[in-house]
């Protein structure tokens, strides 16, 4: 585990994991009405401690604020209270117990300021906060059969964590966007917010996609095994890149199986499971089926599930079922039908993150619990009102299906956060 950087024995016992969310004190004082609209906006700056400069970010507005510690996983966490006095600020932070004072003036465009805690003061001077770039790239990686083309999102700060985002099934691409269900961005805004976070990322399109279709012309040819073959080089290039401090993997969907058989064989430092089926692809499959087909065509695609499982081909399929169980698509679900994801996670000797969402009409709390079930020493987190998209949306249907194809929706806010500090944590 990371060192926590020190400050007075415990600088700003900066344990972010489990607080409890303090909310801003609103409350107008005396003298608030003549604050510099310069304060308004974010800030930067070094705290200057026996051990060193420990970098923070101070995002300043006009009745609340929050802090931000990129280097200890700290991220907007709310002010108690924020005051201003003309050129003035004062701001209070109650973190695990202890209780932080930011002190400062406004001076020549910066703020001059003394950060106070358990006793001790040190200074501080903030200035405007610029917006990093975040770098995208196109790399290539020698795969079987050629080179994947993969998606690097390089952070701001460098040297840094990495992050292997892989999508989930069927036409899927490396930004979370579906031919079938439209176009919402989900994987791309994921990968950009952490690279602006300090964590690189890298993402791809699976073969026979977008910029990897070449490596699968036939679709007889594909097999769940390849995926994970295709993750497991990618992770090792990174590896062996040190460039990056730490490698980690990030599933959703089908990716989250992809992932941790990836994790298995490659031993990355953690694994984000992020609406990952946590039973076997025909439980889950026969489960959305039940509702939508003919009780004929149910018992149908019940057997074909069972031969499939037995590694046996289908020849023949009713016209309503082709678009599951083509011939062309037999040798992949084979392939994916011998895993048991709950079974698979209990060998992954990494860190365990599962998050799901509980307006995800695809995957269902279920999953998760089989996950944790496998991995008991996994840390759970449930995303109130997130659904398989990753934005928030409401659990009738066709509310939620309308956010699939809505670029515009931001990812739910809690996400990101919780993503970013749990790698962090390391």
């Amino acid at each position: 585990m990371k060192k926590w950087l020190l400050l007075c024995c415990t600088l700003l016992l900066l344990s972010a994991c489990g607080q409890k969310e303090v909310t801003a004190d609103n409350q107008e004082t005396k003298g608030q009405s003549a604050m510099n609209e310069q304060f308004i906006g974010k800030w930067e700056g070094n705290i200057e401690t026996p051990n060193g400069a420990l970098p923070i970010i101070v995002d300043l507005q006009k009745d609340s604020g929050t802090l931000s510690v990129p280097a200890q996983g700290l991220s907007n966490f709310p002010f108690q209270s924020v005051k201003y006095t003309d050129d003035n600020v004062k701001i209070s932070i109650h973190l695990n117990g202890s209780v932080i004072a930011i002190n400062g003036i406004l001076k020549n465009e910066q703020i001059e300021a003394t950060f106070q805690q358990n006793g001790g003061n040190f200074p501080l001077i903030l200035t405007a906060y610029k917006e990093q770039p975040v770098t995208y790239e196109k790399l290539k990686i020698p795969v079987q059969q050629g080179d994947l083309t993969v998606a690097l999102q390089k952070a701001s700060t460098s040297p840094s964590p990495v992050a292997l985002i892989i999508a989930g099934s069927g036409p899927t691409d490396k930004d979370g966007n579906s031919a079938l269900a439209g176009k919402n961005n989900s994987l791309k805004m994921l990968a950009e917010g952490l690279a602006q976070e300090g964590i690189t990322t890298v993402r791809y399109d699976k073969r026979g996609l977008g910029d990897n279709q070449a490596l699968l012309t036939k679709e007889e040819d594909g097999t769940f095994d390849q995926y994970v073959d295709d993750a497991v080089q990618i992770l090792q290039t990174l590896m062996a890149d040190k460039a990056y401090t730490s490698v980690h993997v990030i599933g959703h969907s089908e990716g989250s199986l992809i992932g941790l058989l990836a994790a298995q064989k490659t031993g990355v430092a953690s694994f984000v499971s992020i609406a990952g089926a946590g039973r076997p692809l025909d439980v889950v499959l026969l489960e959305q089926l039940k509702g939508q087909l003919a009780p004929k065509l149910y018992n149908e695609s019940t057997d074909i599930l069972t031969a499939l499982k037995q590694g046996k081909q289908v020849t023949t399929a009713s016209p309503e079922l082709q678009a599951l169980f083509r011939p062309s698509v037999q040798p992949f679900l084979i392939s994916l039908l011998k895993y048991h994801p709950a079974d698979e996670l209990e060998k992954v000797k990494s860190r365990v993150l599962i998050v799901q969402g509980t307006t995800d009409l695809q995957v269902k709390e279920v999953d998760a619990e089989a996950l944790k079930k496998g991995k008991p020493e996994a840390k759970l987190l449930y995303m109130e009102g997130m659904n398989h998209v990753l934005k928030k949306a409401p659990a009738d249907r066709a509310g939620n299906l309308a956010t699939y194809s809505d670029p515009s929706l931001p990812l739910h806010e809690k996400l990101l956060p919780a993503i970013q500090q749990f790698i962090n944590e390391e």
